[in-house]
């Protein structure tokens, strides 16, 4: 039998939504805003805190991401691209410092086309028909639900 992986699932962003396999239960989001008395830099270090929480709470085997992928446009020099990009380099520097932990991107539109989902909203809505005892927070808490299952798909070792 193939041992499941302990899959870590972040949609990076201010709002940053998270969700492990072990249980859809345990998924959210975490606020990374920038509080008054911080450096944007502190940002990071909190988020670093929180991914290491979860190594040592529940386990993990496997962090998967939302890739950050911009090649040109007004969209390339946004402050969220530029934020997902420092969150995702804290995730892959994190995984190269641990050692048993692997890191995975996948692409919006793969993790989109897995929920069947375009909008924001329909990946709220199908969020929430599928996992309807949680309460989801937004669309960053409902893109890390279904980077999580997609991520259980690609790995293996989970029943249907």
């Amino acid at each position: 039998m193939i041992k499941q992986k302990r899959i870590l699932a972040v949609d990076q962003a201010t709002s940053c939504g998270f969700a492990h396999s072990n249980s859809p239960e345990l998924s959210g989001v975490w606020d990374l805003s920038i509080r008054a008395d911080e450096s944007s830099g502190m940002r990071l270090v909190r988020f670093e805190a929180k991914l290491r929480e979860m190594l040592v709470g529940p386990g993990v085997d496997v962090i998967v991401f939302e890739s950050v992928t911009v090649n040109s446009g007004p969209k390339a020099n946004s402050n969220g691209v530029k934020l997902g990009a420092k969150l995702q380099a804290v995730i892959e520097m994190l995984c190269e410092q641990v050692q048993g932990v692997e890191c995975r991107g996948y692409n919006l539109n793969t993790i989109k086309s897995f929920a069947g989902q375009k909008s924001k909203e329909g990946m709220i809505a199908a969020a929430k028909a599928k996992w309807p005892d949680i309460e989801i927070i937004d669309d960053n808490h409902a893109d890390a639900l279904w980077l999580c299952e997609l991520a259980k798909r690609d790995l293996g070792g989970f029943s249907a």
